[in-house]
């Protein structure tokens, strides 16, 4: 299988580089990621002077699952930038065919960002990130996502870096804004060879009952942080398909957000993803996740008759629109295995509290059987996301798949007979058309 990227001009071996962050803070660290088969690594960030706090990380745990999400109050690199560039360029002479990438950040003057830029281009980096989304402490300065949330500060300081800057340069975007494709846009605008998202997210992370501090604590005071791990992948797989079908950016992206395992990085591709950047997981289990994510890409693509991630890439994009292009006659119900069902009655419980009562619980000769009305049942899928067994409860599709109407198309229908949009007009339209659908 051939896992060789070019993400805007940065070539690796494979997609899986090292994010930004704890992993990639020392030359050390960043040689034994790539003998363990990582093909490259975003340096931690340098810049301005930092000084780091303990504690500083915070974890979410839930239903008994450890740290499904990880609060940071950590700031950039607290080694000077002296130091970082020094083990940069000896990291790159070791490594010469993996991608060694310098994410950068620091205040906001043109003649800083330029300077740091020229000394970062001596090391032979293969690129340079540019840090708009740390969401603590930086922004505060003015740095990070202070500047990702403006995306004037975003197009003039990228200005700024590709003016100087022979080597390709990525702009990592903060997923703290409520539109990603504007930054993006900007990003686009000032000559960015690529995106990388998404940086984390605001969040506290929790308070103690007891002595009503937040986590983590510093001397009984805390501060809102960056939340990364598991739990924000549904975000960035959002982010990231936004940015990839915006045709105002169509940049190459750097994926990030929540990547555990070959699967994971596997969705970021499909939605657009060129390379895939890992923190959280490396933290928490090593480096040597990489083998088992090639490995599982690999066997993956040789099962579907893929030889390159070029054939993949984007692949599901096109199953991606709005809620207007849905269509409204698609029928399905659910459907419960009885002899696969544990009687757990958790179906019941959430489809009668927390949806729409179409299961019933029968009394037979020996137990009790959770029956779906499939009649009134609307297809909501909840009762098979709650079920602890797999393959017990099944969303069977009611529809032959020939009608097809759009909420769009309704619209337009009921503009071209000269009705207006009434709960009397829709009901009639619902009892005509999904009330005869089913086979």
């Amino acid at each position: 299988m051939d896992l060789s990227i070019n993400c805007g001009g940065i070539k690796s071996p494979n997609p899986f580089w090292l994010a930004s962050g704890p992993p990639s803070n020392s030359a050390y660290q960043n040689c034994k990621a790539f003998e363990q088969g990582w093909g490259g690594t975003v340096w931690k960030t340098i810049g301005s002077p930092v000084m780091n706090v303990c504690n500083r990380l915070g974890g979410f745990n839930y239903n008994g699952q450890k740290l499904m999400g990880i609060n940071n109050i950590e700031l950039i690199s607290d080694r000077s930038i002296e130091t970082n560039l020094k083990e940069i360029a000896e990291t790159k002479r070791l490594w010469q065919d993996r991608a060694v990438v310098v994410s950068l950040m620091v205040e906001a003057r043109k003649e800083v960002w330029q300077d740091i830029v020229k000394r970062s281009i001596d090391t032979g980096a293969d690129g340079l990130e540019l840090n708009y989304g740390c969401p603590h402490g930086m922004s505060e300065r003015g740095m990070g996502s202070a500047v990702g949330q403006v995306p004037e500060y975003c197009e003039m300081i990228t200005n700024w870096v590709t003016e100087v800057s022979t080597i390709p340069v990525l702009v990592k975007l903060t997923p703290n804004v409520s539109n990603i494709q504007t930054p993006a846009r900007a990003a686009k605008a000032a000559g960015a060879d690529g995106i990388s998202l998404i940086n984390t997210i605001n969040s506290i992370m929790g308070v103690n009952l007891d002595t009503f501090e937040l986590y983590p604590s510093v001397g009984g005071k805390s501060s809102h942080g960056g939340l990364a791990g598991p739990i924000v992948k549904p975000i960035a797989l959002h982010l990231l398909s936004q940015v990839a079908i915006d045709p105002n950016v169509n940049l190459p992206i750097s994926g990030i957000g929540g990547i555990s395992n070959w699967k994971d990085a596997l969705e970021f591709i499909l939605l657009g993803a060129d390379s895939i950047q890992v923190c959280t997981a490396v933290m928490l289990h090593g480096f040597r996740i990489v083998e088992d994510m090639i490995e599982g890409l690999s066997n993956w693509m040789e099962e579907k008759g893929y030889t390159s991630l070029e054939q993949v890439r984007g692949k599901a994009l096109p199953k991606l629109d709005d809620f207007g292009s849905l269509n409204l006659l698609h029928k399905t119900a659910a459907r419960i295995n009885q002899d696969k069902c544990i009687q757990c009655n958790l179906c019941y419980i959430a489809c009668e509290d927390g949806s729409h009562q179409c299961i019933d619980l029968r009394k037979t000769y020996d137990r009790e059987q959770t029956i779906v009305r499939e009649e009134d049942c609307v297809g909501c899928g909840l009762c098979s996301i709650v079920c602890p067994v797999d393959g017990c409860i099944s969303m069977v599709q009611l529809d032959d798949g020939s009608k097809v109407q759009t909420w769009n198309g309704l619209l337009q229908q009921f503009k071209s007979q000269g009705k207006e949009l009434t709960w009397d007009n829709l009901r009639e339209f619902q009892q005509k058309t999904r009330g005869n659908c089913k086979l």
